[in-house]
């Protein structure tokens, strides 16, 4: 596959290329270009020429074209699932959900979009000002460089470009150099729908070349970054060279907070909604599972007997739960990981085991609040990471240690603990009986302390792809 540069498929101007492997067979299934700075300035200069016109379509018109590519996603469907699925090794009725996931975004993005009304402060609200009128608007930042990171790459395709077009941006993506493929698809999609040749291009390449000529661009207005909390200081101190609009939505440690009163049997089904998802690598993941002493061991038990029922296997199996991590790579450093915890004191009750990128659920218990994984060590993998506490309080404590605060969870049947917890806690985010993965496409979405700037959702997102210009009648009342 190509890059799209101003509706042309490209090779990098260097003619280099990247590999794109199935991580399941480990084979070789296709290359994309690895572009260039040059390759950059060029995409940016026509998503700059479009820009200036594409803000001028109405939004109406803006919905018509978002409601003629969704028709063209649901053609093509199957293909785009398949791509997914086979391109980033997660089950294939995973992949259909994140696809499915397009028509929800972009439907409720366009929905917004048509209210963003702005304000009027009435003559007279300050003293001085009882003659004048002062309205406001929201505008376009402009051309937005939109990165996007393989765990989830549809879902923030959709968190990304939909609100960031209907407000009347252009976009440059730079897909995950692992799974550039189906963003690929989507994007000649846009395109086969009629929205404009410059305003949605798409540069494959990895993060040094790419990713840092796109948010060093100083005609990139605004970037939109979902990846490490390494990668996003790079980007956020690139972006302040031309002081770009940013937001990071970067890496989260997620506590999940079971105390003795909880329901141990809903804990354990949400601990496979919330941990096993796509092999674990979810960004929101629970992945510190804060269990009071007086049902650890019940948690335990029924937890190894839960994921015991899991099928792991070929991603294109509809009766696969699990399927491959991203890459070779990723299984063998959570394999490093696990064992690091087991140094630290860790006790295996289940799994532990990988083969080639394939990482099996594991439990491991008994871990020491002093250990890496119970601060700052994310496991990016099906790893359910116990760690033992005596009460309410200390586990409050344990959850506030990290230096991460993307999202947080408790378990409790007394909802006075539910709310006094979910108050506490450092975080972007507590879901009540369920597991921290829960991101609806409405709610805004992102984190505290080094997980993040700035927030994406419906609610929120046009927020930050947008510039608040007041408008002043002085005097006219006068």
């Amino acid at each position: 596959m190509q890059a799209i540069i101003n509706g042309a498929w490209v090779d990098s101007s260097d003619k280099t290329t990247m590999n794109i492997t199935n991580p399941y067979t480990g084979k070789v299934i296709g290359k994309v270009p690895n572009c260039t700075e040059k390759d950059v300035n060029k995409a940016v200069s026509y998503a700059e020429k479009a820009q200036k016109k594409w803000a001028k379509v109405p939004v109406h018109q803006k919905v018509e074209l978002v409601n003629k590519f969704l028709d063209l996603v649901q053609e093509n469907r199957n293909d785009l699932a398949k791509t997914l699925c086979v391109e980033t090794g997660k089950p294939i009725t995973q992949a259909f959900a994140e696809i499915d996931n397009v028509k929800i975004s972009f439907t409720a993005f366009s929905e917004r979009a048509k209210h963003l009304y702005g304000a009027v402060i009435p003559a007279g609200t300050e003293a001085g000002q009882e003659n004048t009128l002062q309205f406001t608007q929201r505008e376009p930042l402009g051309v937005i460089g939109v990165i996007i990171p393989f765990n989830l790459p549809i879902d923030l395709f959709d968190q990304k470009v939909a609100p960031a077009l209907l407000a009347g941006n252009a976009v440059v993506i730079k897909p995950p150099h692992q799974n550039p493929s189906t963003i690929i698809k989507l994007v000649a999609l846009m395109l086969q729908a009629g929205f404009p040749s410059g305003v949605v291009q798409v540069l494959t390449g990895d993060g040094l070349k790419t990713g840092n000529a796109i948010t060093k661009h100083p005609k990139v207005h605004g970037i939109s970054f979902t990846g490490s909390i390494a990668v996003g200081k790079s980007v956020y101190k690139n972006a302040s060279e031309h002081f770009a609009h940013i937001t990071l939505e970067l890496g989260g440690n997620d506590p999940f907070i079971l105390l003795d009163d909880a329901d141990i049997d809903l804990a354990v089904e949400e601990v496979v909604w919330g941990r096993m998802y796509n092999a674990g690598q979810v960004c929101v993941a629970s992945k510190r599972f804060i269990v009071d002493k007086k049902v650890v061991k019940e948690f335990e038990t029924k937890v190894v007997e839960r994921l015991k029922k899991l099928v792991v296997g070929n991603p294109l199996d509809k009766k696969t739960d699990i399927g491959t991590l991203v890459t070779l790579q990723a299984a063998e450093k959570v394999e490093k990981q696990v064992k690091n915890i087991v140094n630290q004191g860790g006790k295996i009750l289940y799994g532990a085991k990988r083969e080639g990128a394939t990482y099996f659920p594991t439990v491991i218990t008994n871990i020491p609040a002093s250990a890496d994984v119970a601060k700052d060590d994310e496991v990016f993998g099906p790893v359910v990471s116990i760690i033992p506490v005596d009460n309410m309080e200390e586990a409050v404590k344990v959850a506030n240690q990290s230096n991460h605060g993307l999202g947080s969870c408790v378990f409790t049947r007394d909802m006075k603990k539910a709310f006094k917890i979910a108050n506490s806690m450092e975080a972007g985010g507590c879901v009540i009986n369920g597991a921290s993965f829960h991101r609806s496409f409405e709610m805004p979405f992102g984190g505290y302390k080094i997980s993040g700037l700035g927030t994406e959702g419906v609610m929120s997102t046009f927020d930050h792809v947008t510039k608040l210009k007041t408008i002043t009648l002085k005097n006219i009342l006068k």
